[in-house]
This record gives structure tokens, C-alpha cells and sequence, in this order.
């Protein structure tokens, strides 16, 4: 099961962390995803890690200003969104799945669990 937490009402230019804990097995040979769904838009990736290795990979529109660390000691992934823009406004789910193929990385039916959304809104 993934709790993600953290959403908030900030301005534009603040930062913001997101948090996603795993409360049953752990995410070791698991990647982790951020996703984010704006009002009358499709689900879209915003970043991924792959605990086995390390590999990040992140959205054009996010690179330079959001990074997703992790603690493996709390089995929790975090998306550290920093210079947040209105367009950043979305509901954000974190979500984990076994065996993702790199080509996949950045597709929602390739991850197996999901948390519930947090909030994110930027004002301008």
C-alpha cells in the first residue's frame, strides 16, 4: 500500500516536498513514479526511480526544477518540487510497480500500485 502526502496551497516560485511511503513490502527491486493529473487532463508522468541501480528519469516540463530522492532506511520516495509554476497545479500520485521495462517508465498502466492523490495548488 502507498500513502503519498504533502500537498499544499503555495505561490508560484515556492517549493514543495512530496512524500510516498510504502507501509508493506519494501520498493527494492521495485521503480517508483510520480504522476500528476491536472483538471480535464490525461494522467502525466512527472518522475521515476528505479531502486535497483538508481536510474531517475524525469518529465521535459519538470527537468532543473523538481528531483524525486528517496530513503531507503523508510522505504519512502519523495518529489522535491522546487520554482513550482500555476501550471504545476494537479492532483499527484505516486505509484510503484515490479518489472517495468524502461520504454514503459513513463506509462501509468505499467505500475502496479498507486496511492491515493495529494493536492498540489500554485498560485499565481
Amino acid at each position: 500500500q502507498l500513502q503519498a502526502s504533502g500537498g499544499g496551497l503555495v505561490q508560484a516560485g515556492d517549493s514543495l516536498r512530496l512524500s510516498c511511503a510504502a507501509s508493506e513490502r519494501p520498493f527494492n527491486s521495485y521503480a517508483t513514479g510520480w504522476f500528476r493529473q491536472a483538471p480535464g487532463k490525461e494522467r502525466e508522468f512527472v518522475a521515476a526511480i528505479r531502486w535497483s541501480g538508481g536510474s531517475i528519469y524525469y518529465a521535459d516540463s519538470v527537468k532543473g526544477r523538481f528531483t524525486i530522492p528517496r530513503d531507503s532506511a523508510k522505504n519512502t520516495v519523495y518529489l522535491q518540487m522546487n520554482s513550482l509554476k500555476p501550471e504545476d497545479t494537479a492532483v499527484y500520485y505516486c505509484a510503484a510497480g515490479p518489472r517495468i521495462i524502461l520504454s514503459s517508465i513513463r506509462v501509468p498502466p505499467a505500475y502496479d500500485y498507486w496511492g491515493r492523490g495529494t493536492l498540489v495548488t500554485v498560485s499565481s
